[in-house]
C-alpha cells in the first residue's frame, strides 16, 4: 500500500522561513556597508546612520547664517581691492560635523590657518585649498588672465606664497570680525599657518564643529575656503546666535523692566497691621465664648508691623486722628530669610 502525502503546505512553510532570512547584500545595506568597496557609503545608511545621527545632529544657529552672508558680501569687496581683479565669493554650505570627520575630509595639499577669537579665548580654523593658493599668487604676481594657474605638485609652498596667503587670511579675518559686529564684538587674530592637519588640532576629534564652505572665483581661476569653528568656541555667544532675528532678546529685557516698574506704582496691594502675635492652645480657643477677652500683653508704646502677604514691610506706632486709627512709620521691618 502506497501512502501519498500532501507536501504543498510543508513547502509553503519552508519558503516562508527562507523569506525571513536576510541575504548578505541586505545585511550590508542594513549595516551601512557597500558591496563595491570595503568602506562606508558616501551617504551612510542603516545602523551606521543611527549610530552617527546623535553625534552630528547639533542645534541650528540662525544668527550664524546671517554672519556668513555678511562675510560673503564683505569678502567680495575686500578681495577685489586686494587682487585688483574681478572676484566673486559664494557660500556653498554650512554643515555640522565632528572635528575628526572634518580633518579626514581635507584634500591634501592644503593650507590650514589657526586663528584665535580673543574675547572668547578659543581657536578656530581656516583651510585654503591649493588651487586657491596658486590662483591668488598667480593673480598678484601678474599671471595672464584666462589661463589656469600653474600648479606644481610635490613641492612645499615658498616663503613668497605663504606671505601672500597670510595677507589674504588677515584680510578675511578682519571681515569676519566685522561680520560679527551687529551681534557681538569679537576680534579674530591670526595665530599660525600649518600644512599638516595633525599640527592644526585645536579640538578633540569627537567635538562638534560647524563648517562654512566658501567658493572664490577669479574669472577662470579660484578655489575654496573652509571656515571651521568649534561649538565650544561659540559657547560664550551661543544665546545670541540662537536668536531667530536681529535684536531678539533673551533673559533680561530693559524695556520690559522699565514698563513693569511704571505699572507697579499704580498697583493696589492689601496691607495688614499686626498688633501682636501670640501662640494659643487649641483647647483654650475651644473654650472661647461671646464676650471673652484675649489678653495680648501689649503696652501703649509697642510697635505694630505692617505686612503684605507674608512679607513684613515697615514698623510703626498706632495712634488716633479724629475718627480714624493711624500708624506712624518708624523704620523698615527686618526680613526673616
Amino acid at each position: 500500500m502506497i501512502e501519498v502525502k500532501d507536501t504543498s503546505a510543508a513547502d509553503a512553510d519552508i519558503n516562508a522561513e527562507s523569506n525571513k532570512i536576510l541575504n548578505q547584500e541586505e545585511i550590508d545595506s542594513l549595516l551601512g556597508y557597500s558591496s563595491e568597496d570595503e568602506g562606508y557609503h558616501g551617504l551612510k545608511t542603516g545602523v551606521q546612520a543611527i549610530l552617527n545621527s546623535s553625534m552630528v545632529s547639533y542645534e541650528r544657529l540662525p544668527m550664524l547664517e546671517i554672519v556668513f552672508d555678511r562675510l560673503v558680501r564683505m569678502m567680495a569687496t575686500s578681495l577685489r581691492n586686494f587682487t585688483q581683479d574681478n572676484v566673486e565669493v559664494s557660500l556653498d554650505s554650512i554643515e555640522s560635523m565632528r572635528f575628526g570627520e572634518y580633518i579626514d575630509s581635507l584634500t591634501l595639499p592644503t593650507l590650514l590657518s589657526v586663528f584665535k577669537a580673543e574675547e572668547w579665548d578659543n581657536y578656530a580654523l581656516m583651510s585654503l585649498d591649493s588651487s586657491l593658493v596658486y590662483s591668488t599668487v598667480d593673480v598678484l604676481l601678474g599671471g595672464r588672465r584666462g589661463t589656469a594657474a600653474m600648479r606644481l605638485e610635490g613641492r612645499p609652498y615658498t616663503t613668497i606664497e605663504l606671505n601672500i596667503v597670510k595677507d589674504m587670511i588677515q584680510l578675511i579675518l578682519s571681515d569676519l570680525s566685522t561680520a560679527f559686529d551687529p551681534i557681538t564684538s569679537v576680534n579674530f587674530v591670526y595665530d599660525r599657518l600649518e600644512t599638516n592637519p595633525r599640527f592644526a588640532a585645536i579640538s578633540r576629534l569627537s567635538n562638534a564643529v560647524i563648517v562654512a564652505r566658501l567658493r572664490i572665483d577669479m574669472e577662470d581661476r579660484g578655489g575654496k575656503i573652509d571656515l571651521m569653528i568649534p561649538y565650544a568656541t561659540l559657547e560664550p555667544v551661543r544665546e545670541l546666535l540662537l536668536q531667530m532675528f536681529m535684536g531678539e532678546r533673551f533673559g533680561r529685557d530693559a524695556i520690559w523692566e522699565n514698563h513693569l516698574m511704571e505699572q507697579l506704582w499704580d498697583t493696589d496691594v492689601e496691607i495688614k497691621a499686626v498688633l501682636k502675635e501670640k501662640m494659643i492652645k487649641l483647647g483654650e480657643i475651644a473654650k472661647w465664648q461671646v464676650g471673652s477677652f484675649l489678653d495680648l500683653d501689649m503696652q501703649s508704646n509697642d510697635d505694630i508691623s505692617l505686612i503684605c502677604g507674608d512679607v513684613p514691610l515697615i514698623k510703626g506706632s498706632m495712634g488716633r486722628k479724629k475718627d480714624r486709627i493711624v500708624i506712624r512709620v518708624k523704620e523698615k521691618a527686618e526680613h526673616n530669610g
